[in-house]
This record gives C-alpha cells, sequence and structure tokens, in this order.
C-alpha cells in the first residue's frame, strides 16, 4: 500500500499477543463502538470479533490490534477484515499511517511483516520471525521469497529459506529482518516515534519511491497469481506433503502438552 506501515512485533501474550495494526475502519462495517484511548478528536474505537481499530485523525494513523486467539492465526475471515480495513485507510485522506502488529512471526506473520516499510522487534526470546515453511515440508512461493531477498540479500535468504529458520531478536536485527530490536514496554511508542519520520516525507516523493523499489515484485505476483496457485494446491495436496505436514502438527501438540 502506498501509506507507509511500521509494524512493531511483541509478544505480549493473551489473544492478541501483542498486535496492532495503523489502519481505519468505517462503524457499519464492525458493529459496535467505543471511545477510543488517546485518540483525535471525535475518534471512535470500533471492534468486531477478529478486529479492533483504534483511529487517531489528529495524528493521521489508527491502530488495528488483532483478536484471533490463540495465535492470530491467518484464517481466511481475519485476512478479509484486514484487506477491507486497509483499503478504507487508503481510500481515506484523513489518515496518512498504519501501524501493523504482529506476535511471533513465522511464514505469513513474517511475510505481513516484510510488506512494512519498517520492523520493530520486542527485546523478548519468544519473539520469533523468520518463513519456516521448510520445516513442515512445504516450499515458500516465490513472492514469500522476493519479498525476502529484497529485505536481506539473495545469500542470507538461501540460507534462511532452506533451514526454515525462526531469528530471534538479535539475530533478527543481525541480517536485516527487523530495522529495531527494544524492550517490550516501549515497542509501541518506538513505532509511533519511527512513524512521524516517516510522515514527514512528502507524500508523493516517498510513494513513488516505494513504488519503484517494489513494483517488479508486485507485478510478476500478478502477472503469475493463477499459475501459483495451481502449482501450491498441486504440491499441498500430495500424500507425502500432508504426512509432512501432519507430522509437524503432532510435534507442536507435544511442545505445548
Amino acid at each position: 500500500m502506498k501509506t507507509p506501515t511500521v509494524s512493531p512485533l511483541s509478544c505480549g501474550g493473551g489473544s492478541n499477543c501483542g498486535p496492532a495494526f495503523r489502519a481505519w475502519l468505517p462503524g457499519a462495517a464492525l458493529g459496535r463502538t467505543e471511545p477510543a484511548a488517546g485518540g483525535g478528536v471525535g475518534a471512535r474505537r470500533f471492534g468486531n470479533q477478529r478486529v479492533l481499530v483504534e483511529p487517531d485523525p489528529a495524528a493521521g494513523i489508527a491502530v488495528m490490534k488483532l483478536r484471533n486467539p490463540p495465535v492470530n492465526s491467518l484464517s481466511l475471515e481475519l485476512l478479509t477484515e484486514l484487506v477491507i480495513s486497509l483499503e478504507k485507510l487508503e481510500n481515506d485522506k484523513t489518515f496518512r499511517g498504519a501501524i501493523l502488529t504482529s506476535g511471533a512471526s513465522p511464514a505469513g506473520g513474517c511475510l505481513m511483516a516484510l510488506c512494512c516499510d519498517y520492523r520493530v522487534l520486542a527485546d523478548n526470546p519468544k519473539c520469533v520471525i523468520g518463513l519456516n515453511e521448510t520445516l513442515l515440508g512445504i516450499v515458500a512461493p516465490f513472492w514469500f521469497k522476493d519479498t525476502l531477498v529484497n529485505t536481506i540479500g539473495h545469500r542470507a535468504s538461501e540460507r534462511a529459506l532452506q533451514l526454515g529458520l525462526l531469528f530471534p531478536p538479535a539475530e533478527a536485527l543481525q541480517v536485516g529482518l527487523v530495522d529495531k530490536v527494544v524492550p517490550e514496554d516501549k515497542v509501541q511508542s518506538t513505532a509511533l516515534s519511527v512513524m512521524a519520520q516517516w510522515m514527514a516525507i512528502p507524500d508523493h516523493a516517498r510513494q513513488l519511491t516505494k513504488s519503484m523499489m517494489r513494483k517488479p515484485t508486485a507485478d510478476y505476483l500478478v502477472k503469475h497469481r493463477d499459475s501459483d496457485i495451481k502449482n501450491f494446491v498441486s504440491f499441498i495436496s500430495r500424500d507425502s506433503i500432508q504426512k509432512s505436514l501432519q507430522m509437524y502438527l503432532e510435534k507442536l501438540k507435544q511442545k505445548k502438552g
């Protein structure tokens, strides 16, 4: 999206595991409303089953918190609400920035963070981030791979993808997967400070620069979307892959037990 996005990554526990996305959602789409804590004049906090949005019109940003317990899994319902929210924000001139938050960020959560302009990670060993698809016996799609390469370079990406690495804070910072590691209670304030820096740049110049950097990857995905879906469905449907996924899920259950 053209709107600058900052991804504060924390592991606060509970159903949210620390997440907060800055975006705008209209009250009609979400039902009940509540007064926003610290929001701008007339700001309202909107909520439904999976998403809580705290707009701050005075600052030109809004906070979206994921509420999809126990681990904010990226279900179709959650992703649909997220896309609608970001589109509303993109089309509302009141808001110029969005802060997107997640907890531990493997696979799709990592990709979501990589799509942001800046990533802030809580200094907590439980807060890990990476594309760990190979641990499940599957392969990260080319657009996951390209986005990672664009962020940390080819060699680091090759190693991370083959080994399915999940980086703890210090290593994520060293490899360039995140931009800053801060104490857990400073994640949100740091994200706000960073957002102010990005919003100080004239929108048109920043947006055109961002498009120039990311357009080749986005265009390639759009052009090959159908074949990518077919290839993934064919691959994931293999008996060997299904067995591998089942074994991985069983290991996760044992760890939780």
